[in-house]
């Protein structure tokens, strides 16, 4: 197999350690050490079900015996494609207790993008719920495992049908810990992708585990903090900033919420007495809309986080008055970098930036096209470096030379400002890439999948402004002869075992694509220019 690794200078990892940044502890032993200091207290709610953190970590050890059990060996990759359950946790710290690598999937992927993960990390298994939202994964399974068939096996948390349940026999004693490399890969995360499919985020348990340390002081959580998991968890936003491993971490309650809707979130948020969630924009809006009618008492919410998105000023001084909260902006990514703003900043600061990097070794470059520094103030691309932001994607030398620069920096696509204080505010997107309700899409991949279709000669896919969703997906198609009905082209993407998210919102059929004199065009510019037409032709709502 081709090793997972992530890889710093020996001269940067030297200063990180001894920063403490890098403390040598891993994840398996952080839930050891957390159960054994707050064994009683309650470690998360699901619906009805309340584990202790002694409980987890012996429902965690149990799973590592049926991982072992099974014949799968350390350093195995599992992909891992689960809803908001307690036995999320349970899986993937029998995972890392097991010494084996989950590379998480969301709910909402399907067999073409389950098959890429899969393929591309070699995995040997995959682990998923029964059923979610209607949906029976036990089914997905089967058509990866003909699709894959290096994924062997499948483990299934409910009912296993087919496959093997995640827990081996209550009386089966319970796996010992294997002793992971601090300085290995712990998990693998998904990029958003700016071209085609999903590129692997290989993260280590020591810079993973100093992201979730720092953003822990940050954000105030503490063994005394409820963390409602309203995202889905699969997303490195709600997994690590601080999140679900934060709220670990610190021996603190986390609450899985089945859906983020405040119809299903205001009760959970009474009820549990929930300290602090975090949103993306749209749903931020959701809430703010509710929260006037709503009967349910959320006054225990003491910080509001938003990030994957924007959040827009109009919408964020409104945190604080309508939902009695504080607003605390999140601006990260799966690769690395978070910036907060911090829970004391001036109200202005909360409204109108994305905050500051978390540690004092995050080196920021702002910089022009031709890499060269802006004046402070002015807007530009993002390039970054640090104790927690990965130097490579796993196994994409073309990705890896596109991202990276020679001497490390990882080159974000984001453009931004930075303040005289040091805080970013985010501008837009260098690249051809759509940030529709906080899921990062391709435009290149959702084209590829349109060129599929007979009747389509040519299509190139923008990001439109959305009130609601932030930016949509719109898709400008050169039909072959006649054009075919809007709704036949999505109902076709939605047949193709794609995320739901990357369906077109829009789409304007089109006579041909505009060129240069020699008959030119990059697909970046054509995207640039549709957009900029519709923009003028009014398609902001």
């Amino acid at each position: 197999m081709k090793p997972l690794m992530q890889q710093w200078p020996d001269d940067l990892a030297a200063h990180y350690r001894a920063r403490g940044y890098w403390t040598g502890e891993t994840f398996g032993e952080v839930i050891e050490r957390v159960a054994r200091d707050h064994a009683g207290r309650t470690a998360v709610v699901c619906q009805a079900r309340r584990w202790t953190y002694a409980e987890l970590l012996e429902r965690a050890d149990r799973t590592a015996a049926a991982f072992r059990a099974a014949g799968l060996e350390p350093g195995a990759r599992v992909v891992v494609q689960m809803p908001n359950r307690a036995e999320f946790l349970q899986v993937v710290f029998g995972l890392f207790r097991a010494g084996m690598i989950p590379v998480f999937a969301l709910p909402a992927h399907r067999l073409t993008e389950l098959a890429h993960f899969a393929r591309k990390a070699q995995a040997q298994a995959l682990v998923i719920a029964d059923r979610h939202d209607g949906f029976d994964y036990r089914d997905l399974a089967g058509q990866l495992q003909q699709a894959v068939p290096a994924v062997s096996r499948v483990f299934v948390a409910g009912d296993p049908g087919p496959w093997q349940a995640i827990e081996g026999p209550g009386d089966a004693p319970p796996a010992a810990p294997l002793q992971a490399d601090p300085g290995a890969v712990a998990l693998v995360q998904i990029s958003g992708g700016s071209t085609g499919l999903s590129k692997l985020i290989p993260r280590t348990h020591d810079d993973y585990l100093y992201s979730i340390r720092a953003s822990n002081a940050i954000c105030g959580l503490t063994q005394d903090s409820v963390y409602l998991a309203a995202l889905p968890v699969a997303h490195n936003f709600p997994m690590s900033s601080p999140g679900i491993f934060g709220a670990i971490h610190a021996g603190a309650t986390i609450v899985m919420a089945p859906s983020p809707s405040p119809d299903v979130a205001f009760p959970l948020i009474e009820q549990e007495n929930v300290t602090i969630t975090g949103l993306v924009p749209p749903l931020a809006l959701l809430w703010l809309r509710a929260a006037a009618r709503s009967g349910h008492d959320i006054s225990s919410l003491e910080v509001l986080q938003v990030g994957g998105a924007k959040f827009m000023p109009e919408a964020a001084r409104r945190v604080r008055p309508e939902l009695g909260c504080t607003l605390q902006q999140v601006f990260g990514m799966a690769e690395g970098l978070v910036n907060y703003t911090r829970l004391d900043d001036p109200e202005d600061v909360i409204v109108h930036t994305q905050g500051r990097p978390i540690s004092p070794d995050d080196e920021i470059l702002i910089v022009d096209d031709r890499g060269a520094p802006v004046a402070e103030g002015e807007p530009g691309n993002l390039l970054t470096r640090g104790p927690y932001t990965i130097r490579a994607y796993h196994d994409d030398p073309a990705a890896n030379a596109r991202a990276f620069t020679d001497d490390g920096y990882y080159r974000t696509g984001d453009v931004v400002a930075r303040t005289a204080e040091g805080n970013l505010v985010v501008r837009g997107r260098a690249s051809d890439h759509i940030n529709r309700a906080g899921e990062k899409i391709s435009a290149e991949e959702v084209e590829d999948h349109l060129l599929a279709r007979d009747d389509v000669f040519d299509a190139a896919v923008v990001s439109l402004p959305d009130p609601f969703l932030g930016e949509r997906i719109c898709a400008f198609i050169v039909p072959e002869g006649d054009a075919p009905p809007a709704a036949e082209i999505k109902r076709w993407m939605r047949a193709r075992d794609i995320a739901a998210f990357k369906v077109p919102d829009q789409i304007v059929f089109v006579e041909g694509f505009a060129t240069t004199a020699v008959g030119k065009i990059s697909r970046k510019e054509l995207r640039a220019r549709l957009r900029e037409e519709a923009l003028t032709n009014g398609a902001q709502a």
